[in-house]
C-alpha cells in the first residue's frame, strides 16, 4: 500500500478496504496523541488541548484526502466530505456512503481505473 498516496493526495479513487484502514490508523494515531498528551498535561489542561489539536491537524488533512477519493470512487465530488459538518445524519451518511457502498465498476469521470 502505497502510504503517501493514500495519506498526502486527493486525487484518484479508494476502494473500500484502504478506506477502512486509512481510518483505522488516523483514529489509533489520533487516540496516540491525545494519551500522550493528556500524560504530559493532564485532563483539563487548555495548554494541552491546544497542542492536541494542532498536532491533530495534519491527521484531519489526511482523513479529508481519503474521503474525497472514496466519494471519487463512487463518482460524487470530493467537496461531500463536507456532509459530515450535519449534525449526526451527516456522519451517518459519509460512514454508509464511504464505508459500506460500493464504488463504481469501470472508469468513472475521476480515473480510469
Amino acid at each position: 500500500m502505497d502510504w503517501q498516496n493514500l495519506f498526502l493526495t486527493n486525487t484518484g479513487r479508494l476502494d473500500r478496504q484502504p478506506f477502512w484502514i486509512g481510518l483505522i490508523v488516523l483514529f489509533l494515531l489520533s487516540l496516540a496523541l491525545r494519551v500522550i498528551f493528556v500524560i504530559l498535561f493532564g485532563h483539563h489542561s487548555t495548554l494541552g488541548h491546544l497542542l492536541y489539536v494542532l498536532f491533530d491537524l495534519p491527521l484531519l488533512y489526511a482523513w479529508v484526502n481519503i474521503g474525497i477519493k472514496r466519494f471519487h470512487d463512487r463518482d460524487k465530488s470530493g467537496w461531500w466530505v463536507l456532509i459530515v459538518l450535519i449534525p449526526l445524519i451527516g456522519g451517518i451518511w459519509y460512514l454508509i456512503e464511504c464505508g459500506f457502498l460500493p464504488g463504481t465498476d469501470g472508469p468513472n469521470r475521476f480515473d480510469p481505473a
